[in-house]
């Protein structure tokens, strides 16, 4: 019973409470993931077998922690020992071991087993939001829809909200109310019916799609509910409405369901997340035990009591108060800047201060919005400061799709996506019209010539196919870009191209991290992780021209992908009212107002020892300057707890707020 003697009380309580439903408020920093992790090996030592265990989180990252953790805990060193990258590359799911991973890769899971039910094969395409987007927009031009007036991705956007609501096609249109609404239906159905086509589903079908099994087959759906007797669920605050479903789904009549959370750090409302979820909790489930983790491990006393200040303001919340045994630590500076230019020159001179006794990698500079990260840049790249973005996805690159295209045409050839992004890449001499008459089923009417390159075309698929059934998946790449020209097209070609097939060959050394896989399996994985993976999962190496995977920087990213992670010092730029609150949440309800501030209390607690505040008094924005008045989150924050520093004197005017 060792590993329960590193928990506080909050913490045994919840980890020895395994029979029933249990919901778990856990403030940042206060060892939500400890928790889950001892409670998982509880659950093992008490004799309940590993392979009935399910616990559910929503990025890889965060999934494989909780099993590298888990497999530490267990004593299994080689699990325990899993690639840093972010990719979630192990051994394939063990029959003894708990099932660990995000709510979409349950979702894969499900319907690879159940796929023939679904008119999908096994291998069927995982399609991505460049391609969702470039398939609505063929289906608006074939329906002549104009662009300029209704905008493909507004129309994405809106396809994907529904789903994540638990809404069909089919109930979409038959409650359209609007001619908005009645022209996305017209588009979603041409969208469902070409990815049907394709055996292919989009990142919110995974959901869906899952969902809609276990309702119509109830043998299926008990099957999962005998499988997995003891769910857990991770950031149940973030969930909605589809994943709820799902939960709700799976959970059996035993209800031992354990759900985490905390809805003070509810950010995700604009892409479905209903902080209602956890808020009815006890009413899902009457018998429910409520045990709260407020005591923070990460960081000092003022960054607490600045951060419970700001959220006792709002209403939609679980009520606790954080605390911490940690030291006072450093009061929080508040900086005026004249203008954005500035306040970067500011970032930038403080952290060339704190890399003289720090490593880069222990600074993160948080925005509200992706616009700002723009002169901070500038400013890093002026002191030759180095930063990461985190944002930028290394399975995103043209190059790394063109590659991963080539694997998945190979093993799904309905999926004309990929066939229409490679067949002519390098180029054969297959043009667009030619594609039109081939995808039409008139290969017949081609040239003899033209279909002999086609020909040749499938025949290379069928290779490479066949090499990757025995090949691992490193090897099976260097196939591809041996065999399909494109090494011998970019290797002596322009500083571009040689940045190309190097991110390429970067893509072959990630794949190493599953050639250990069995036969098979270690490609299917690979590009499974390629689909699902998040912003969070590649932080990319900016500096100036050309993004590529690293470790070393300083972190630049939106408070929105700040979730989760922690650093010892933090600054929060563009602190201005209409900035950050965002000014599009006063025009919405009391909730998005709500939400905003939930939004600086994440950014707050991201902190270990120091936090930075910044504001300018000018802004340009849109190519016109804007005179800002400071947030009113610096208001809410304890006068006790800050320090006002202004920027450089400047020869410019002086802005007075009265």
């Amino acid at each position: 019973m060792n590993y329960l003697e590193n928990l506080n009380d909050k913490q045994k309580e919840a980890v020895l409470y395994t029979e029933g439903p249990l919901l778990i408020v856990a403030g940042a920093g206060a060892g939500k993931t400890k928790t889950i992790t001892h409670r998982i090996i509880h659950l093992i030592h008490q004799g309940i077998a590993p392979s009935s265990i399910l616990a559910l989180t929503f990025t890889n990252k965060a999934a494989k922690e909780m099993k590298d953790r888990v497999s530490v805990l267990l004593g299994d060193p080689i699990h325990g020992n899993m690639p840093e990258f972010g990719r979630t590359a192990r051994p394939a799911q063990r029959r003894d071991e708990p099932f660990i991973s995000t709510f979409h890769s349950l979702g894969v899971h499900i319907i690879k087993e159940n796929a023939s039910l679904l008119g999908l094969t096994k291998h069927f395409t995982i399609i991505d939001e460049h391609d969702a987007l470039v398939i609505i927009k063929d289906a608006m031009k074939a329906r002549d829809i104009d662009g300029k007036q209704h905008e493909p991705q507004k129309i994405k956007s809106i396809i994907s909200k529904a789903k994540g609501d638990f809404i069909t096609a089919d109930a979409y249109n038959n409650s359209a109310a609007s001619a908005l609404q009645s022209i996305v239906g017209v588009i979603w159905r041409d969208y469902e019916r070409t990815l049907k086509k394709e055996k292919a589903l989009d990142f919110d079908d995974l959901l869906l799609e899952t969902v809609l099994l276990l309702k119509k087959y109830p043998e299926i759906k008990k099957n999962y509910q005998d499988r997995w007797q003891y769910i857990h669920i991770d950031e149940y605050q973030d969930t909605n409405e589809v994943q709820y479903e799902l939960v709700k789904l799976l959970v059996n009549k035993k209800e031992n369901i354990c759900v985490v959370g905390d809805t003070d750090q509810n950010i995700y409302s604009w892409r479905g997340a209903n902080i209602k979820n956890m808020l009815l909790f006890e009413k899902d489930y009457p018998n429910a035990k409520i045990v709260m983790l407020e005591q923070n491990y990460r960081s000092t006393k003022n960054i607490i009591e600045a951060a419970n200040s700001v959220i006792k303001k709002n209403q939609y919340r679980i009520d606790k108060n954080l605390f911490t045994k940690n030291i006072e630590g450093e009061s929080i500076s508040v900086h005026e800047a004249y203008d954005e230019g500035s306040e970067a020159e500011f970032v930038a001179d403080t952290i060339s201060e704190l890399l003289r006794k720090n490593d880069p990698e222990d600074i993160a500079v948080l925005y509200r919005a992706n616009f700002q990260s723009r002169a901070i840049e500038e400013a890093l790249l002026g002191k030759q400061i180095p930063y990461q973005v985190l944002g930028v996805k290394f399975f995103e690159r043209r190059e790394v799709k063109d590659l991963l295209s080539y694997i998945r045409a190979s093993y799904n050839r309905e999926s004309l996506s990929d066939i229409k992004r490679i067949i002519n890449n390098p180029a054969r001499g297959i043009g667009k019209v030619t594609l039109v008459k081939l995808f039409a089923n008139q290969f017949a009417m081609l040239p003899a010539a033209m279909q002999e390159k086609i020909n040749k075309f499938y025949s290379l698929l069928d290779d490479i196919h066949a090499y990757s059934e025995s090949h691992a998946p490193s090897e099976s790449i260097k196939y591809v870009l041996e065999k399909s020209e494109i090494e011998k097209e970019l290797s002596h070609g322009t500083s571009d191209e040689q940045e190309r097939l190097e991110n390429m060959k970067e893509l072959v050394t990630l794949a190493t991290k599953y050639d250990a896989m069995p036969q098979g399996i270690g490609m299917e994985k690979l590009l499974e992780d390629a689909a699902l993976s998040s912003d969070q999962d590649t932080l990319m190496h900016n500096m100036g021209k050309g993004a590529r995977p690293a470790n070393g920087g300083v972190k630049l990213m939106t408070v929105h992908a700040s979730k989760g992670l922690e650093f010892k010092y933090v600054f929060i730029t563009g602190m201005e009212q209409d900035l950050f609150p965002h000014a599009m949440s006063g025009t919405k309800t009391k909730e998005d107002g709500e939400e905003e501030r939930r939004l600086f209390y994440v950014a707050l607690t991201r902190a270990k020892h120091k936090l930075y505040l910044s504001y300018a008094e000018l802004r340009t924005i849109f190519g016109s300057k804007q005179v800002n008045m400071p947030s009113e989150f610096i208001y809410d924050i304890p006068e006790h707890l800050t320090s006002f520093e202004q920027g450089k004197p400047s020869n410019k005017e002086k802005i007075v707020y009265l």
